[in-house]
């Protein structure tokens, strides 16, 4: 291609003029300048594109060097470009000068050789060393023009093709290679999915295999079923031929006693005339067994000068527990058995007589634990007085406490509060409270101390859990 060629778009508007004038005197000039007006003289060669753009790379480096008014008018401007875009922008216009200005050519060809060196000189006596860069010699010689440079840029031509052929044919030998490489790669991948289809395509089949297997063993199964399924049919039918006969023979024997009941009804009405007149003799009879019972408990109180009694046996533990040691067992343990059942305190209460003894932190820690001590106390015994007018049996409440705790609010009616003394815990009091009682008096003892159990079990108590208390309490 020739050495000129269209300049950049993105040259600015300055640049452009410039160049415009550069490239307008060349094209005004019918021959090169160094032709010397002779029509004989040759044309400017067509050069490889990397020829050119070293030409123009090479002049760009020594265009500043020159000086001022050895730089021709239409490349001072390009003069002071940046290196960097010297040589892109204002290749056009160097170009269009080396062509129409052999003196500026023959001035940066001076300095271009001497930058050269020994290089230099090899192409201005028309030899390139073989070890040359044929680019770099092509383009000296088209600066220098010595004998035979046109010979030097062919070559460089031939040399540059040939390169870039080379580079064409390594390039299609490394796709080559690659697409080889891809190719046994994608082989040694299809190895591999092929051997996970066989072995997919074996345990498929081991499955297919397991499943006509339980196909058979279903449909044995099945065919089975539907046999017993017609045995039961069968069975089912002869059963309800003998429900119909079992239920009209039934239907028979229930009108046969409800004719015996009409009759036994008939007697009962007899037989409770008769009850009712028996009763009435027998209440005449238990009348006066009472009547004459009263008179001689009358005349045995009055024979024993027994006087009336306004303490009961826990009202002396009550007074003298703190005085008095604790005493032996005063009868046998034969009388009560332990049972956590929350309706046994309800058949425990309903015995005549009977005493409530009440471990009170036993049960309110259980119970209420989240309240303060004085609020676990007010809330037990407002509790038992509720009892104890329901029941009207007696209440007796155990605290354990150093002293009596004072300012407590009265007890409620049939409540008996007490404090453990020092030295004495509340376990102790309350099995010397069992103690006091007269054999075959109903004493029951709430607490879930299973020490506290156990000892006024042998003492003959009814040991309870704090549960059922709880839960009287709640129904309450």
């Amino acid at each position: 291609m020739p050495l000129t060629e269209p300049y950049d778009d993105h040259l600015p508007q300055e640049d452009r003029v410039a160049v415009d004038g550069a490239v307008g005197d060349l094209d005004n000039s019918d021959t090169p300048a160094d032709s010397g007006g002779d029509p004989a003289v040759e044309p400017e060669p067509t050069l490889p594109e990397p020829v050119r753009q070293r030409i123009v790379a090479l002049t760009a480096t020594v265009l500043p060097t020159l000086p001022a008014d050895e730089v021709p008018v239409p490349l001072r401007r390009v003069a002071k470009f940046a290196p960097n875009r010297r040589a892109r922008l204002g290749a056009p216009a160097i170009a269009a000068q080396l062509t129409a200005d052999p003196l500026f050519r023959q001035r940066v060809t001076a300095r271009v050789l001497a930058d050269a060196g020994d290089l230099g000189a090899a192409v201005v006596e028309g030899t390139a060393p073989a070890a040359a860069d044929p680019v770099e010699v092509a383009a000296l010689a088209y600066l220098a023009r010595p004998r035979g440079w046109r010979e030097l840029i062919d070559a460089s031509g031939a040399a540059v093709r040939a390169e870039a052929d080379s580079a064409v044919v390594a390039e299609l030998v490394r796709e080559a290679e690659q697409r080889a490489t891809r190719a046994e790669h994608d082989r040694a991948v299809a190895r591999v999915e092929a051997e996970k289809l066989r072995d997919e395509l074996a345990r498929v089949r081991e499955e297919l295999g397991q499943l006509r297997e339980e196909s058979r063993q279903l449909a044995r199964t099945l065919r089975e079923t539907q046999t017993r399924e017609r045995k039961a049919t069968e069975l089912l039918a002869t059963e309800r031929g003998r429900a119909a006969r079992a239920s009209a023979d039934v239907d028979a024997e229930l009108r046969r006693a409800r004719a015996r009941l009409a009759e036994a009804e008939a007697a009962a009405g007899v037989a409770r005339a008769s009850a009712k007149e028996a009763r009435s003799v027998d209440d005449a009879r238990l009348w006066l067994l009472l009547e004459t019972i009263g008179q001689a408990a009358v005349g045995l109180r009055r024979e024993l000068a027994l006087d009336p009694v306004d303490k009961l046996p826990a009202d002396f533990v009550a007074d003298a527990f703190a005085e008095q040691p604790g005493t032996a067992p005063a009868g046998p343990a034969a009388r009560a058995r332990d049972t956590d059942d929350p309706a046994r305190l309800d058949q425990l209460l309903a015995l005549p007589r009977a005493h409530l003894v009440v471990d009170g932190y036993n049960v309110t820690k259980r119970g209420f634990g989240e309240m303060s001590l004085e609020q676990q106390r007010k809330r037990l015994i407002t509790g038992l007085g509720g009892i104890a007018a329901q029941t009207g049996d007696e209440v007796t409440v155990v605290f354990d406490g150093a002293e009596r705790m004072h300012g407590l609010p009265p007890a409620p009616r049939g409540v008996r509060v007490l404090f453990s003394r020092k030295g004495e815990t509340a376990d102790e009091l309350i099995r010397r409270l069992v103690r006091a009682e007269p054999a075959g008096r109903p004493v029951v003892v709430i607490s879930s101390d299973r020490e506290v159990a156990d000892g006024v079990r042998r003492h003959g108590a009814y040991p309870l859990g704090a549960d059922s208390l709880l839960r009287r309490l709640a129904r309450s």
